[in-house]
């Protein structure tokens, strides 16, 4: 199996795809590099973005490697801006998760205002390897529905807008959720249909606690070891939790549990989550996302998340 690697051959990305020619042709800014922003950057009427991606967990896989080439940056009004990569970077979701995220976009400079969408171009050739996923030690491809041509977009709303303030910053992270996004098709191939979720850093919240080793994940996990189950988050009070099927309800958010060796207890952390109105639930069952399954979920609770909180909520 190699190793992951952290670096790529540069590309070129177009407005919406990877390809081998230039940018210019877009219609769009942009620019090529690893992170300085080399146009736009000291007039009035700009502000500073940052943009980083992070994990809801997965428990059948050891490492998800998706290769990003760039972003695309979508105004309400005028051409879309094009960050370019100088080298591809490699992620390993998995390691993004308990609050850890991996930065695509540092203080890039953007011109002040609304901004209707964000893109990522993912490399996803047929017999590369580029993104992948590392099941049981074993390394195989992972193909994304149009991932190298028009991009993973996500689209700004009413709740939730994208802004960037005049001569200030705004911060955002990407939620890759594989719960709902990894299906495996058969004879070794997988693909990554990612369900996203945009969360603007300011005013997250996070809720973390332990997991009773007893009452819960002794009591519905067949292996803690391999898999000592997850903490599911569901918008809104009085949910009756239910797994990953495709039908509501499907938890926004959710936190794997873990094993902490130096104060021998189970933990768990969820993070990048907007204030509000959540109904909180512990199961250990393998899901599924493409089969309804019947999971037991226990410990369920009403939480309330206020901007910037971080809350403990131990389960038992």
């Amino acid at each position: 199996m190699r190793s992951i690697q952290l670096s790529g051959k540069s590309l070129k990305l177009s407005c919406l795809a990877v390809v081998i020619a230039g940018l210019s042709a877009c219609g769009s800014d942009s620019y090529s590099g690893s992170g300085a922003a080399t146009t736009n950057t000291a007039t009035a009427g700009t502000g500073k973005f940052s943009l980083a991606v992070t994990d809801a967990p997965i428990d059948s896989a050891d490492h998800v490697v998706v290769q990003f080439t760039g972003v695309e940056i979508k105004p309400k009004d005028g051409a879309a801006k094009t960050f370019t990569f100088a080298q591809p970077k490699s992620i390993d979701l998995l390691k993004q998760q308990g609050g850890n995220s991996a930065p695509l976009l540092t203080d890039e400079s953007l011109a002040a205002g609304e901004y209707e969408s964000i893109r990522l171009a993912v490399k996803s050739v047929e017999g590369e390897q580029d993104t992948y996923i590392v099941v049981s030690g074993a390394e195989h491809e992972m193909e994304v529905p149009s991932g190298s041509t028009s991009g993973l977009k996500l689209n700004a709303s009413d709740d939730n807008p994208i802004t960037v303030p005049a001569d200030g910053a705004a911060s955002f992270t990407i939620d890759f959720d594989l719960r709902h996004s990894i299906v495996h098709t058969g004879n070794d191939k997988y693909k990554l249909k990612p369900v996203l979720r945009l969360i603007n850093n300011t005013g997250s919240a996070t809720v973390k606690g332990t997991v009773d080793a007893t009452t819960l994940v002794s009591a519905q996990c067949a292996n803690a070891s391999l898999n000592a189950g997850a903490v599911y988050l569901f918008t809104s009070h009085d949910v009756t939790p239910d797994d990953v099927d495709g039908q509501s309800p499907e938890p926004i958010a959710s936190a794997k549990v873990n094993y902490n060796e130096q104060t021998a207890v189970y933990e768990y952390v969820a993070a990048f989550i907007k204030a509000g109105n959540y109904t909180l639930s512990y199961t250990c069952g393998d899901d599924n996302a493409e089969v309804d399954d019947a999971l037991t979920f226990a410990a369920t609770r009403n939480i309330t998340l206020a901007e910037s909180e971080t809350q403990t909520q131990n389960l038992q």
